[in-house]
């Protein structure tokens, strides 16, 4: 039987491509998406230019931390194990609004979503599984004020917004990477590179086109998620940030400040009611600050 890799996002840009990746190299691909049509339709382009691949679609929304739970529920009720987790999905509101839990919808849906479906299924990954995120360089301009995400009176940036919700996205596979040192399970994120994607925010895709030479089509954007996924270099990597050339980079200091990330581990705990119910492990001392 093939090995199971999870992953969000997938009817679009590197999502797409990434799944499609996956299906080639072997996985059974279990997509989990907003929009389960669109799901279908990626599900049955991969599996015509690869009709013996194994290609599920689960509905998720990751703004809805109900969704999160009745997805997590089918997947353990379906798989076993899982190989690889891979948190792709993400998106920008450019104006302020709050998810039906009452969390602030960027960091609802790029954060906290993926933060209680990575805690559901911790206990149903192999040893030897890799976990990746899909951060952002953005995530240097991000800052992390943890009593304010949800002030629907605070100023709202969607820049800011975004960059804040990357920032998570690096804390919490460092923190992760922590918890699972001893178990062979990997957490790792990157940097995709600026990808020409028709999810980009409008204001994102002004920048783009200023900066268009720099700018990546999904098929490269996806190639470093697909060396933290397969590359046997990658075996054994964890608690690293890369860039969209493959390369290990020094993330923010507020990413790599060890408190912080227990901080927002803390309050994302608190927020999703994520605890050791959910099989959570327990974390080891915070080490220093990163070199």
């Amino acid at each position: 039987m093939s090995r199971i890799a999870v992953i969000t996002g997938t009817t679009h840009g590197i999502g797409r491509v990434t799944a499609r990746e996956l299906a080639a190299a072997g996985y059974t691909v279990v997509m989990l998406c907003r929009d389960i049509e669109a799901a279908g339709v990626v599900r049955e382009e991969i599996q015509g230019a690869a009709p013996s691949a194994a290609v599920h679609a689960l509905h998720c929304d990751l703004a809805s931390l109900a969704s999160v739970r009745a997805c997590a529920e089918q997947l353990r009720r379906n798989f076993a194990s899982i190989a690889l987790l891979i948190n792709n999905a993400g998106m920008v509101s450019t104006r302020h609004r709050m998810s039906e839990d009452g969390h602030e919808l960027t960091f609802a849906s790029n954060h906290l979503g993926p933060f209680l479906l990575t805690g559901l299924l911790l206990d149903r990954m192999d040893a030897g599984g890799r976990i990746v995120n899909v951060a952002s360089q953005a995530h240097y301009r991000g800052v992390m004020d943890l009593q304010h995400i949800d002030d629907p009176q605070a100023p709202y940036d969607a820049r800011a917004a975004y960059a804040r919700s990357k920032l998570a996205n690096v804390m919490h596979a460092f923190a992760l990477a922590r918890r699972l040192a001893a178990s062979g399970i990997t957490a790792n994120c990157l940097h995709p590179g600026i990808v020409a994607t028709n999810l980009l925010p409008g204001w994102l895709r002004v920048v783009q086109r200023l900066i268009r030479r720099q700018s990546f089509d999904a098929v490269r954007g996806a190639r470093s998620t697909l060396y933290l996924a397969l590359s046997n270099r990658a075996s054994g990597i964890n608690g690293c940030y890369f860039d969209e050339h493959q390369r290990i980079r020094k993330a923010s200091a507020s990413a790599n400040d060890p408190g912080m990330q227990e901080l927002l581990w803390t309050a994302s705990g608190r927020w999703t009611s994520l605890d050791a119910r959910d099989r959570v492990p327990n974390p080891p001392a915070p080490p220093q600050e990163k070199a």
